[in-house]
């Protein structure tokens, strides 16, 4: 048995790129566009939809970020010069349109998702993790994930939401903005922070206050590879199993696997099929199948298009078979 699948696919989301050498720009995606989905639509006809870009509006941008940052964004894109951080987010012409498109289509994949409009949903340009609620960082204008979360808590009623993330960089943009919340789940696998950027998300971090217990970091050394991460793999799962999620957020960055030039991990997409597959059983068991994959980094495009191939065909495809 097949699930409906939603993958987000429009030019609209191709303007969030980065101008020059900056290594997030648009041809990240489009070799997935050009290379997978066109193979998927056709050999799974009626299950995998192509859906169309969404602009957020400011009112979606406000629910997680503060007004005098999104001020600051709009102005950038006016002037289209300069830095939206401390020189890894340059702002370019219409950055705030791109971003509001990128935060739209994955509100809209939550929409079809809560609506049964589709089972699962993808959006590959999602999952900009690191922006925080006043600041751009990491390549992340705007946190499309926690916004997402906000959405789920605050307007749809769901909780607690359980948030993934298998980037070789660590959360930190939704990790520590929802420290303190007990509604949020987060497990996050990354690489240890003593080694790349941001440099945060150890071990000890458990969540604070009330959500003590609610979060979790397992940071791993660089070079290291599939049975690593499948070790890791087992705590995250026994950690779920502790909880019942209404919704999941898999980030699925494909920055992990072996070739990255901005890491140190040695990943096969074997990872994507992995953590994929066990999160669509676990969201079919706990929340009626209530997934949304996000794409996140990655910048070996060869890498991109073999960890998204698996991630949509492990969302296609039931656990079972």
């Amino acid at each position: 048995m097949k699930c409906k699948v939603g993958v987000i696919h429009g030019p609209e989301v191709l303007q969030y790129s980065f101008p020059d050498y900056h290594p997030f720009r648009s041809d990240r995606v489009q070799r997935f566009y050009n290379e997978v989905l066109p193979e998927f639509l056709k050999n799974y006809p009626g299950h995998l939809v192509s859906v169309s870009p969404e602009l957020a509006t400011e009112k979606d941008v406000l629910l997680y970020h503060d007004v005098e940052y999104v001020e600051f964004v709009k102005r950038k894109s006016v002037d289209g010069y300069g830095y939206l951080d401390y020189g890894d987010t340059p702002a370019f012409k219409g950055c705030y349109e791109a971003s509001l498109y990128v935060v739209g289509s994955t509100l809209k994949l939550v929409k079809m998702i809560a609506g049964n409009q589709v089972k699962h949903g993808f959006n590959p340009v999602g999952g900009l993790h690191h922006a925080r609620r006043d600041r751009a960082g990491g390549f992340c204008i705007f946190n499309d994930a926690s916004i997402a979360i906000k959405y789920l808590l605050e307007v749809m009623k769901l909780k607690p939401v359980l948030y993934v993330d298998i980037d070789a960089h660590h959360g930190d943009g939704v990790f520590y903005d929802y420290y303190f919340d007990k509604d949020v789940l987060i497990a996050d696998i990354h690489q240890d922070g003593r080694t790349l950027y941001p440099g945060t998300g150890f071990p000890h971090e458990r969540g604070g206050g009330d959500a003590e217990g609610t979060k979790m970091n397992i940071p791993l050394m660089p070079g290291a590879g599939d049975e690593e991460f499948i070790e890791a793999w087992e705590r995250v799962e026994e950690f779920i199993n502790r909880f019942n999620p209404e919704f999941i957020i898999l980030q699925a960055g494909a920055d992990g696997l072996a070739g990255d030039p901005l890491t140190g991990l040695m990943y096969s997409e074997r990872v994507h099929r992995y953590a994929t597959s066990s999160l669509h059983k676990i969201a079919e068991e706990k929340c009626n199948g209530r997934l949304l994959v996000l794409g996140g980094g990655g910048y070996n495009r060869d890498n991109i298009v073999k960890a998204w191939r698996e991630v949509l065909l492990s969302l296609l495809t039931l656990p079972e078979e």
